[in-house]
């Protein structure tokens, strides 16, 4: 049984496992917990017999008009469950309030957004491939 959390609160970096499959450079398992920790709202899907995160989503905010969803990531061994469709419905209702709600994905990725209400629009981005493990804290904190 899968079950849904709004808070990373007891969530261990060792509970993170297995998370961005592909990225070259990818954050580390405490990295992880840190971008969790820190986004303004997070959904975390939790394996019950495993006590593990399978998925996640988190968004960052300012408070007022504007959400950013940066990131949803589903295990590759709990794809087709419909973890990720629950994940953003979740955070989706958790920003419902906001004026804009905005997220960057590939063009194929696209359908599965456009069944959760959003709609495609164009945008511009830049990547830091070398900080794709996370940016370097800064010396003295």
């Amino acid at each position: 049984m899968i079950r849904y959390l709004d808070s990373a609160e007891g969530i261990h970096a060792s509970d993170l496992q297995g998370f961005f499959v592909d990225w070259p450079s990818a954050p580390s398992p405490d990295r992880h917990l840190e971008l969790l920790r820190n986004s303004d709202e997070v959904m975390l899907a939790v394996d019950d017999e495993t006590g593990t995160v399978v998925g996640f989503v988190t968004a960052i905010t300012d408070g007022v008009l504007a959400a950013y969803v940066p990131l949803l990531e589903v295990l590759p061994e709990h794809h087709g469950r419909g973890i990720g469709r629950e994940l953003m419905t979740r955070i989706l209702a958790r920003l419902g309030d906001y004026y804009m709600v905005d997220l960057v994905c590939e063009p194929d990725l696209q359908p599965f957004y456009e069944r959760l209400g959003m709609r495609p629009a164009f945008g511009m981005i830049t990547r830091n491939y070398g900080a794709q493990g996370g940016r370097e804290p800064e010396v003295g904190t």
